[in-house]
């Protein structure tokens, strides 16, 4: 049996950040939608995406396969439903399908879609959610943190807890092997869990209010106050003031500066001091730029910051407003503030922003991935030139 997880009709909805990866590779909660669908499969799964990712993300298909939507979010009751799948069939919630079972493996992303429509359907029973727009990853990531939660640390025992820590709600805070809490933190895990993740450090003097998840080898800086629901991913530096954000991975918000209701993708940096609104001076509803209306869409909050996609970084002092969508590779800098919708590959700040040039950007993102002996394939390379060829065609 291979499994295999497919992008529903939510994709282009959860641009910039489904520009380099398929929808189940989104972290929100403790996990990518990925690692919590292969944990309770018991299983590792392919992907079904846009034929520019699908080398770097290989579907594995063969002659029973079993696609799952990437954009929902598994829990035990769907996976043993997914599980019963017989040949033929596919698992709905309403309009939502969440799996289906067949034998053809060699299918592009659309010819899966209108296969979908002949198969039998089997109702489930039980509660579904997804994630159907970008802000959806930091709005929901209180939800998926209980939830991972209950599911990472069942019938485990945490570690020690270090000396010189104080900590209300002990019951909800679980430290995987080798975490490093140090002396003068405070964690708080009865407004929601902490889970600290294997390997991560927790530096003096921080201050962490639950629900919050750290990656494997995250570091969260001297004096950081950190408000859930939020995630540090793995790989991760953070300090200064952060509320109800998500990190998804080897990013970096090392010094003071607030970041709130915020998705950050993989590679990225924030300058010394960036700030991040949140919140319109006049309370109003936020919108934010749709690539794929290719107009401001409304997102029925109230508190919406930045959504930044991998490979950008800003230069110090840098101040986003309210509701801003940074694309791919992006590097900003200057004073005042910039654009609300800043395209991929854009080099500069609110006085001009140009092209930023492939090959300096490509250079720019393998030396930082160089410091965590990490190298862009010819594959990823590939994928990103798709994105600079489709950023400078509109």
């Amino acid at each position: 049996m291979n499994y295999i997880l497919f992008d529903d009709i939510a994709r282009p909805h959860l641009l910039p950040f489904t520009h380099t990866r398929p929808v189940a590779d989104i972290r929100c909660g403790i996990l990518t939608m990925r690692e919590r669908w292969e944990k309770l499969l018991g299983t590792t799964t392919g992907s079904l995406t846009e034929a520019y990712l699908q080398k770097v993300f290989p579907s594995h298909a063969g002659h029973d396969n079993v696609y799952v939507n990437g954009a929902v979010f598994g829990n035990s009751q769907l996976a043993q439903a997914i599980l019963n799948l017989q040949q033929g069939q596919k698992l709905v919630k309403g309009e939502i399908v969440i799996a289906a079972r067949i034998a053809e493996g060699n299918l592009t992303i659309s010819e899966f879609h209108l296969h979908n429509v002949s198969l039998r359907e089997k109702d489930f029973d039980g509660e579904v959610y997804a994630l159907k727009n970008a802000w959806d990853i930091f709005s929901l990531n209180d939800r998926a943190i209980k939830d991972d939660f209950d599911l990472v640390t069942a019938g485990r025992k945490s570690t020690l807890l270090p000396d010189g820590v104080t900590v209300s709600g002990k019951e909800h805070l679980f430290i995987e092997h080798g975490a490093k809490i140090y002396a003068g933190c405070i964690i708080n895990a009865t407004t929601g869990p902490v889970y600290i993740g294997a390997d991560t450090e927790v530096l003096e003097g921080v201050m962490i209010r639950g629900p919050l998840a750290t990656g494997n080898h995250a570091v969260i800086k001297m004096g950081a106050k950190i408000y859930g629901a939020t995630t540090i991913g793995p790989g991760c530096k953070v300090g200064g003031e952060i509320n109800n954000a998500v990190f998804f991975a080897n990013s970096n918000k090392s010094h003071d500066g607030y970041l709130g209701n915020a998705v950050i993708g993989e590679w990225c940096n924030l300058g010394a001091d960036t700030n991040c609104s949140n919140l319109k001076n006049n309370y109003d509803e936020v919108k934010i730029w749709s690539e794929h209306s290719n107009k401001l869409v409304p997102t029925g909050l109230t508190f919406c910051g930045l959504l930044m996609a991998d490979h950008s970084k800003c230069g110090i002092n840098t101040m986003f407003n309210t509701g801003t969508v940074v694309g791919v590779s992006c590097n900003i800098f200057g004073g005042g503030f910039p654009e609300k919708h800043i395209p991929s590959f854009s080099w500069g700040g609110s006085d001009n922003m140009v092209t930023y040039e492939f090959d300096k950007a490509m250079e720019t993102a393998n030396r930082m991935m160089g410091r965590r002996n990490i190298e862009l394939s010819a594959d990823e390379r590939t994928m990103y030139l798709h994105l600079f060829k489709q950023r400078n065609h509109k």
